[in-house]
């Protein structure tokens, strides 16, 4: 079946969505929205780099989108969550299906804010339509329920994500070439629980896990010299690595956690987690239990800084499309919906 559909998006994840959309078979791009005037009157394709011109040109006005009826569409945009939630509800009250990234509370609807809860039902039952807020990627949620599922006893899961971001542009948000005693925006007090917390609410509730609090711990780690990376200059000193972590807790222990390491290098702080297989990133899943697993997967294009963490997120959403529009309408998360896959991806044969 064929899905007609919209893309409401800024910036690089956007693009690399908006590109998804065009290439995927079952998918007719009805409409793009910008928030930058200088991508106005664009063809879609020039927004997303394929090179091959669909003849749908980008807007302000969601207007005429919304008016062609789309199925679902995928929102990518950024802002405030007032803004957020304004927009997820006109698009859903308007008869359209929504798939997002942009409201991290509701991963977990249960624990987000229930007047927004209540503002996101009311307009899902409006329109008709479904709405899923998706996290990251597949291997914090996704990956560790299924393999809990080899379990006869659980003790604790902890989920890993290793990066070197010598490639990124912006570095400074956590703390990167800034004083090794400051604390960085990304671990100041609640910020990861802010960040993790709704996933690990999502794992803790498909397993039955009461959760009594959460638990924040962080670390830094100095440039050993100065170097260069594609941000800037990394003084002797500073700031040049960051490991932090946030756990959900039951009586005092940690039974449910979610960490990540951030390098500028890949040989600095050599005591911390790598990345298995000798790649420049990737993950770690490990159940501590009977019997203990742990599943390692390695992200050979983490060498370019929007493998995996951008492209990722944008693919999760965009395959996840299929799913929403056929959904029936209200609040939704990856465990209410069929798996989201790969799906008519396979590259036709060529002799």
């Amino acid at each position: 079946m064929s899905y007609l559909v919209g893309h409401w998006s800024a910036g690089h994840r956007g693009r690399r969505a908006l590109r998804a959309i065009i290439e995927h078979p079952d998918l007719e791009l009805a409409g793009v929205v910008v928030g930058d005037h200088r991508e106005e009157g664009l063809d879609a394709a020039e927004l997303a780099g394929t090179g091959r011109r669909t003849g749908v040109l980008a807007a302000a006005d969601p207007g005429p989108l919304l008016a062609l009826r789309p199925h679902v569409i995928s929102y990518t945009a950024g802002g405030s969550d007032r803004r957020v939630v304004d927009d997820l509800c006109r698009i859903l009250e308007s008869g359209a299906g929504v798939v997002t990234d942009a409201l991290t509370p509701m991963i977990h609807p249960a624990s987000a804010d229930q007047a927004v809860v209540r503002r996101l039902r009311a307009a899902c039952a409006t329109g008709g339509a479904a709405c899923l807020v998706a996290g990251p990627g597949p291997m914090a949620d996704m990956l560790s329920l299924l393999l809990s599922g080899a379990s006869l006893h659980l003790d604790a899961i902890k989920i890993t994500e290793v990066m070197c971001y010598a490639r990124r542009d912006e570095v400074r948000e956590l703390g990167f070439g800034g004083p090794i005693g400051h604390r960085p925006p990304v671990v100041r007090p609640g910020a990861p629980t802010r960040m993790w917390g709704p996933m690990i609410r999502l794992i803790a509730d498909q397993l039955a896990l009461p959760l009594d609090d959460f638990a924040e711990t962080h670390e830094l780690c100095p440039a050993p010299e100065p170097f260069d990376v594609r941000a800037g200059r990394i003084a002797k000193g500073t700031t040049a690595a960051l490991r932090f972590q946030v756990s959900g807790m039951l009586r005092g222990r940690p039974v449910i956690s979610v960490e990540h390491v951030a390098r500028l290098r890949e040989d600095l702080a050599p005591h911390w987690p790598a990345p298995p297989f000798g790649e420049p990133g990737g993950y770690r899943v490990e159940i501590a239990g009977e019997p203990p697993w742990r599943l390692d997967v390695a992200s050979p294009g983490a060498a370019d800084p929007a493998v995996p963490g951008t492209v990722a997120t944008a693919l999760r959403l965009v395959n996840a499309l299929p799913a929403v529009a056929e959904a029936h309408p209200g609040l939704h998360t990856p465990l209410t919906l069929p798996p989201f896959t790969g799906r008519r991806r396979f590259r036709r044969a060529t002799r």
